[in-house]
């Protein structure tokens, strides 16, 4: 059963990454460094992507590193994880359907000493992929209209290393260092009467981000924990062509011009969360995150950057721990997530709301596991000439556990 799983798990996701260059295609992402990943480890894709006060003990928790003051002394954690996702887009005049492949995230974790552990990851942090076509949009303080037409492709990326310690037995603190690093390319053509106006530019950022974490046990089934993620700027530097055509008389205004560009300002984020247990198998996890865009005072040429709220429920099921059978120890999770998104177009909200549900299913007598999950979810409007996303994803985590240092019983 176990190479089977190994097996199997191990060739999709090694598929995902060959396609890991359609990884998004959402209008959405035209914005800031494009549509913000949610790469999540273990099972927490199927509970909501909630979890801030669950403890590393048989997965890499990537929501809080104070988590890893609880991982096993021995044990090395390797996690994996890729997703493809069926969305159709929906206008007032027109829909469209789209599959995208994404590779989600490589991390591992081992123990420092019994109460301490240090993990490193490597996952996408945005998305900057989209194609706009003759979009009509109203010249300001006029009764002109232009026409744009946009792509876009790249992103940025994270690299997480994280330290966690456990103070006895109830309190636990965390700390996240956070290499950010990535490029983006966008082309922009824009119609004003008889005049093209085109503009290539490449993109460079790279910055670093600090987060720390806190879980406290207030029992033995229940758990509050807390995520400081500081405000950080992620400098930026451009490349950068403008051509014009007006009346057939071409103009070449800049070729390649190498200069710096407004850097990106990530916001300060707060966040909570419980975990509490019930009955020994019935667990649940309830998390609230606060994002401070506004006061980042950045915008965008087509929208605006607003606070962000996101609200997680999740509960996971799992029979008792010394059954023999193979079906009773595979764990369910479910779970709900609203995000009242950080964008703001025309005065409306681009908000998510989503479901989710999943099994891990254990690979012999280890944390080893493979985690599956579905979710569907929503994210936009048709209304006020917004584009609405229906999706559905599936991912798809390999959980690896090895024992270290442990002499053989029998050979």
């Amino acid at each position: 059963m176990k190479n089977k799983i190994v097996f199997l798990s191990g060739f999709i996701l090694m598929s995902l990454n060959m396609f890991s260059q359609s990884i998004s295609s959402s209008p959405y992402s035209l914005y800031g460094l494009g549509s913000l990943y949610d790469s999540d480890f273990g099972s927490i894709p199927a509970t909501g992507s909630s979890g801030m006060a669950l403890p590393s003990d048989n997965f890499i928790n990537n929501l809080n590193p104070a988590s890893l003051g609880y991982l096993p002394l021995n044990h090395f954690m390797f996690d994996i994880g890729g997703k493809a996702i069926a969305t159709t887009y929906q206008s007032s005049s027109k829909t469209e359907k789209r599959n995208n492949f994404q590779f989600s995230h490589i991390a591992f974790a081992f123990p420092v000493t019994k109460n301490s552990a240090f993990s490193a990851a490597l996952r996408p942090y945005s998305s900057a992929a989209f194609k706009i076509s003759n979009l009509k949009l109203p010249i300001e303080n006029s009764q002109e209209f232009y026409y744009l037409t946009a792509a876009g492709s790249g992103g940025l990326n994270n690299f997480d290393f994280s330290y966690g310690y456990r103070f006895g037995n109830k309190l636990s603190l965390g700390l996240t260092g956070t290499a950010l690093f990535g490029s983006t390319t966008d082309e922009r053509s824009y119609v004003v009467s008889n005049s093209l106006t085109t503009i290539h530019k490449e993109t460079s950022y790279k910055g670093v981000r600090a987060t720390l974490g806190t879980q406290y046990k207030i029992d033995s089934t229940f758990t509050i924990a807390s995520t400081f993620k500081a405000p950080s700027r992620v400098k930026a530097t451009k490349v950068q062509s403008v051509e014009s055509i007006t009346g057939g008389v071409e103009s070449v205004f800049e070729y390649n011009k190498a200069s710096d560009t407004d850097d990106y300002y990530l916001p300060l984020e707060i966040g909570i969360g419980i975990s509490k247990r019930f009955k020994n198998n019935l667990n649940m996890t309830l998390d609230y995150e606060k994002s401070l865009w506004n006061d980042t005072n950045q915008s965008e040429l087509f929208g605006n950057f607003v606070n962000q709220d996101r609200f997680a429920l999740g509960f996971i099921f799992k029979a008792k721990k010394d059954t023999r059978s193979y079906w009773d120890k595979i764990q369910y999770s479910a779970g709900a997530n609203f995000d009242t998104g950080y964008l703001e177009v025309d005065g409306k909200r681009i908000n998510n709301a989503a479901i989710s549900v999943g099994l891990s299913l254990p690979i012999e007598n280890t944390f080893s596991a493979l985690n599956i999950s579905y979710s569907y979810g929503q994210k936009g409007k048709v209304s006020d000439n917004l584009i609405k996303e229906n999706y559905h994803k599936i991912s798809l985590n390999l959980s690896l556990d090895g024992i270290w240092f442990v002499k053989r019983k029998f050979e």
